[in-house]
C-alpha cells in the first residue's frame, strides 16, 4: 500500500469520526440543553465549538479525503451504483 492510500484511508476514518461525534454530541445537546447555555440564553464556547467545529471538520476532511484519494490514483465510484449489489433475476 502506498503513502497517499494510507492518507486516504487516514482522512476517511477521520471524516467517519467527525461525522459521529457531531451526530453524538447533537442528541446529547437535544437530551441536556441546560448546560450549553449562559446566564443570558447564549451558546456556551464549547457547545459551539462541538456543534460548528465538528460539522464543518468533517466536511473538509471529505475534501481531503477525495484529495487523497486522487493522489492515490484510486477509482472513483460511479454515479448511481447500485448499492446494494446486483438485482436477482427470477
Amino acid at each position: 500500500m502506498n503513502s497517499a492510500a494510507l492518507g486516504w484511508l487516514f482522512f476517511r476514518t477521520l471524516r467517519w469520526a467527525a461525522w459521529i461525534s457531531f451526530v453524538w454530541f447533537s442528541l446529547y445537546f437535544l437530551y441536556d440543553r441546560r448546560p450549553h447555555f449562559n446566564q443570558y440564553g447564549a451558546l456556551q464556547r464549547t457547545a459551539e465549538i462541538f456543534l460548528f467545529g465538528a460539522s464543518v471538520g468533517a466536511v473538509l476532511l471529505g475534501l481531503l479525503e477525495l484529495m487523497m484519494r486522487d493522489w492515490a490514483g484510486l477509482a472513483r465510484p460511479r454515479a448511481l451504483r447500485d448499492w446494494f449489489g446486483p438485482a436477482k433475476k427470477s
